[in-house]
């Protein structure tokens, strides 16, 4: 099927102008919000933040975002222009780690459990192994490889009307992990195919868990 199937080009929008046009201007204080370092909101923020997402663009121009989760505050700042990001093992596809190789620009979305506001942060990205800055982001006695260091370039708070509309941290808005199969069970289903056992699907769910704490670090 075309990509352009549902698409009537008399509706497309063309160009900024035409966007701009279809929308209020923007307020004075979501552009003076924008900041080129970090200060002592955004600091507090990182110290609380367990989570991020990191947008990366490949050399063909394609888009990536990945997750990044570790304890509270894992992510260091250097000084009030750089951040320290450690790079925990996975599943060494490498694809944000390469795309920074070939284009620097990242994106980072800031999340903190209960907050409906989020931290967002952008810059240029280089990748170290230098063992001293690695040394920093240890846990459980174990340095990651390598670290994502992020030079600042924009830093603003981002509002929460988003995560108000999703109930992302709503109890009430929970939904039962069980109404889908597991990750494994749905990857397996999208390759190989899956096991028609339940209890053979089981075992192989199990050895996942059993390898997420062998190697979370």
């Amino acid at each position: 099927m075309a990509q352009d199937t549902f698409l009537r080009p008399e509706f497309l929008v063309a160009d900024e102008e035409e966007l701009r046009s279809l929308f209020p201007a923007t307020h004075a204080v979501a552009v003076e919000k924008c900041l080129d370092r970090l200060d002592t909101h955004a600091r507090d923020f990182l110290k609380r933040s367990p989570f991020l997402c990191m947008g990366t663009q490949a050399p063909d121009g394609s888009a990536d975002v990945s997750p990044r989760g570790d304890p509270r505050g894992f992510v260091k700042v250097l000084d009030d222009k750089t951040l320290l990001i450690p790079d925990r093992p996975g599943n060494n596809r490498l694809d944000t780690q390469s795309n920074i190789l070939a284009n620097p620009a990242v994106g980072l979305l800031f999340m903190i459990p209960g907050f409906d506001e989020t931290l967002r942060i952008n810059g240029t990205a280089k990748i170290t192994r230098d063992p001293d800055l690695l040394a920093m982001l240890q846990v459980r006695d174990r340095a990651p490889r390598v670290a994502i260091v992020v030079f600042v370039d924009e830093v603003f708070l981002h509002c929460a009307k988003a995560f108000r509309r999703s109930n992302l941290w709503d109890p009430a808005a929970l939904q039962d992990r069980s109404e889908m199969p597991s990750l494994l069970n749905m990857i397996m289903d999208q390759t190989s195919g899956a096991p028609d056992d339940p209890e053979e699907m089981k075992k192989i769910d199990a050895d996942l868990e059993d390898e997420y704490r062998k190697s979370m670090y």
